[in-house]
């Protein structure tokens, strides 16, 4: 689990990337403390804003030496929508790290990045991270459509291995990142698979590398209220290492997951085996 703080960033550029906008704060004490898969969550609507609700956006770059972060934004309603008013030299209230970030790998290693949209924004620094180690990457970035894309010419400076996906057609292979998945994981001879984009997309890449022998870590999507795991708004079905199911919260054991874990198909419900349930108690 990170370590966060709360500190008053300064807006230091804002930048268009396709349909998102990218933003570029310095946030002093931040920045060493992330890890790829990490999150950031900032306040909306200044201090008299009804909005009382954080947004949460994943960290997409982290700059120690500069003391900067900076996060993808994609406008998806009225919070998103003050948040893209901001200008250059404003402040930003901002919490983060936040979450639990993908494992860190050791030693060289072979790993497939699939990339929804925007999702694709936490895996680049680590993808760079297992280059710098002596590992090989290749990367799947999919969307909608073609200005739905993020972070296809970043990929490209780390590796050829990059295949896109759009579901419309207007570039690249026509239809979603599952795919060319498995053969994909054969090319390259992925070990391990990181994905991060929707969560039917990320039940979809775990199948498959499961069944190509991989190793499957996410990155979920999931609504976070207050992003530090008090409302309990963000649990997920998960299975620990003792075999029990249970709920955990997706801002603090999370965002980042063993993909095989992910009880997928009961998201959303309550299963009768799940630890706490009513059911669960009758069966013991």
């Amino acid at each position: 689990m990170a370590h966060p703080l709360q500190v008053r960033a300064r807006v230091l550029d804002i930048a268009p990337a396709g349909a998102y906008s990218r933003f570029l704060l310095r946030a002093p004490g931040v920045a060493g403390r992330v890890r790829p898969g990490h999150f950031a969550a900032v306040a909306v609507g200044g201090e008299d804003s009804a909005m009382l609700l954080r947004r949460t956006f994943s960290i997409h770059r982290a700059d120690p030496e500069q003391e900067t972060v900076s996060l993808v934004v994609a406008e998806r309603g009225r919070g998103t929508r003050e948040l893209l008013r901001s200008r250059v030299g404003d402040t930003v209230d901002l919490v983060a790290p936040l979450g639990t970030a993908f494992p860190q790998p050791v030693g060289a290693m072979t790993a497939l990045f699939v990339g929804g949209g925007h999702g694709s924004a936490p895996l680049f620094a680590l993808a760079e991270q297992i280059t710098g180690q002596g590992g090989a990457v290749g990367f799947i970035l999919g969307a909608s459509t073609a200005d739905r894309l993020f972070g296809v010419d970043s990929a490209r400076k780390l590796t050829p291995d990059v295949l896109v996906t759009t579901e419309d057609g207007s570039t690249g292979i026509k239809g979603r990142v599952t795919l060319p998945l498995a053969e994909a994981v054969r090319a390259i001879g992925a070990e391990a698979v990181y994905s991060c984009g929707p969560m039917d997309m990320l039940h979809a890449v775990t199948e498959v590398a499961a069944a190509e022998g991989a190793r499957s870590f996410c990155a979920v999507e999931e609504a976070m209220g207050c992003g530090t795991g008090l409302c309990m708004t963000c649990v997920l079905p998960v299975v620990g290492e003792d075999g029990v199911s249970r709920f955990v919260r997706s801002c603090v054991e999370g965002p980042c997951f063993d993909g095989a874990r992910v009880r997928w198909d009961d998201i959303g419900t309550v299963p009768a085996d799940l630890y706490g349930a009513a059911d669960a108690g009758a069966q013991r």
